[in-house]
């Protein structure tokens, strides 16, 4: 029946609404999700609107349609007839809401919808600024598990960013929000790396992909990359503002009211670590007050820098240890050593450093980071390592493979570690150097810390 009712509309190029009438409804919808399949949207838009318009509660794919539906005609409508379709999308929305706030299966889509909806907002300037916000709050607020968009995150975030700068927010207001939907980002990313370490741990022992599982690999790639993308995006725009000059003084402010909020602390404290502000008395009071309430993971990481910067090294090597140990959930230990790997190489010790991030990726094997962090302390080593000019440039082949792999594990990392491994390939032996040594082929062995081996390329 549907296939006749398809044919008769092309065919005839003609369609007539029964206007009001519901038992119309189910062929209606087909008659839309038929064209909206092949993205017919504009052949789609008459059968929608009479669905939407008297049987809403229908079915769920009156609004998973009719957000594509409208969004194509307000891109293809003329300028006098937007307005009408923006406020049509507008309104989807309300009754997506209204109708289907929780899926078929019982998991609830209020934060997606409502995100979606606020998104719009911006998109097709609906409503004010604050207003759009409003929407985005009420979503995280509400049901930030479905609210999950890196987009629309980042949107969130650099509208509360712009209303800071109009002077409707505070900067204590855009720091929390920041630190609010950063840790949201760091959750999705962490969920996304688990389900890409599953399917790296089963290439690794050689075992081949199912078809799902190689259609979910692209999806998870293509995820980590918009997450990877938007994150950074977020962190340029609160590096404007979260300067040492700024932080310092709005920390201080707050800390007495604040001292035994052990969020509050572990927020401040993770921000003044991140812009190097650590050196200020204020760090020694938050990571004190912190650990006193709330002794965990990250206090200890923190006591650990604090020892660091004293200059006791065997005490802050405790104090790391101490934060591992007590920290249980492994891709929150491998963040922790990554960031231990990272203040070891700051402080030039090599091996340690390269130790932390191999430990990092036993936890987390799609760490692209720790790859690229391990590459670039084989490239710093390239005057420190051989006997000779040749095997001393070897090294960078090292590097450059290190950093390929980091491309191979976390497409977040992939164009930076692939210019990285470019980088370090331009600096190894040419193919003149290596038919003058006459070595194609051979093994070279780094005796120093690396303590490692390359292989010649062959001619």
């Amino acid at each position: 029946m549907k296939n006749i009712i398809l044919f008769l509309i092309l065919s005839i190029g003609t369609y007539t609404i029964a206007q009001g009438d519901k038992s119309t409804c189910p062929t209606n919808l087909s008659i839309f999700a038929e064209f909206a399949k092949v993205k017919n949207y504009d052949s789609a838009y008459a059968p929608w609107k009479e669905v939407v318009t008297t049987c809403p509660e229908i079915n769920v794919a009156t609004f998973k349609y009719g957000e594509l539906i409208l969004k194509h005609k307000i891109k293809n409508a003329t300028a006098a007839d937007q307005a009408a379709f923006k406020s049509e999308l507008a309104a989807l929305y309300d009754d997506w809401y209204t109708h289907f706030p929780i899926s078929k299966r019982g998991v609830n889509e209020v934060g997606n919808i409502l995100s979606s909806k606020a998104q719009s907002m911006i998109d097709y300037d609906l409503g004010t600024q604050q207003e759009a916000f409003d929407v985005f709050d009420k979503a995280f607020n509400e049901d930030p598990k479905s609210f999950k968009s890196p987009k629309r995150l980042y949107t969130y975030f650099k509208t509360s960013y712009q209303l800071y700068k109009n002077g409707a927010k505070t900067a204590e207001d855009l720091f929390n929000k920041y630190e609010e939907i950063s840790e949201k980002f760091e959750l999705e990313q962490t969920n996304l790396a688990k389900k890409l370490d599953v399917i790296l741990n089963k290439l690794d022992s050689g075992e081949p992909l199912t078809s799902r599982e190689q259609r979910n690999k692209r999806v998870y790639e293509t995820n980590v990359y918009a997450f990877s993308t938007y994150s950074n995006n977020l962190d340029a725009i609160i590096s404007k503002e979260s300067s040492c000059e700024n932080l310092i003084p709005l920390y201080r402010k707050n800390f007495e009211a604040n001292k035994s909020d052990s969020v509050w602390l572990n927020r401040a404290a993770s921000r003044m670590d991140a812009k190097e502000c650590s050196d200020d008395p204020l760090f020694v009071e938050l990571v004190e007050a912190l650990h006193a309430i709330n002794p965990s993971a990250n206090s200890a990481y923190y006591l650990g820098l604090l020892k660091d910067k004293a200059g006791d090294s065997q005490g802050a090597l405790a104090y790391y240890e101490e934060s591992l140990t007590l920290e249980q959930d492994q891709y929150r230990k491998a963040s922790i050593l990554y960031k231990i790997a990272v203040k070891f190489k700051a402080r030039g010790y090599k091996s340690k450093s390269r130790s932390y991030a191999l430990r990092a990726l036993k936890n987390q094997p799609s760490m692209g980071k720790a790859y690229m962090l391990i590459a670039n302390l084989y490239a710093s080593s390239a005057n420190d390592c051989g006997n000779s000019q040749f095997e001393k440039r070897a090294v960078y082949w090292l590097a450059a493979k290190t950093a390929r792999r980091a491309a191979t594990v976390d497409p977040g990392t992939k164009k930076t570690a692939l210019k990285m491994a470019v980088s370090y390939e331009g600096r190894a032996p040419s193919k003149t150097d290596i038919f003058t040594e006459g070595n194609s082929g051979e093994t070279i062995k780094f005796s120093c810390w690396i303590n490692d081996s390359v292989t010649v390329p062959e001619l």
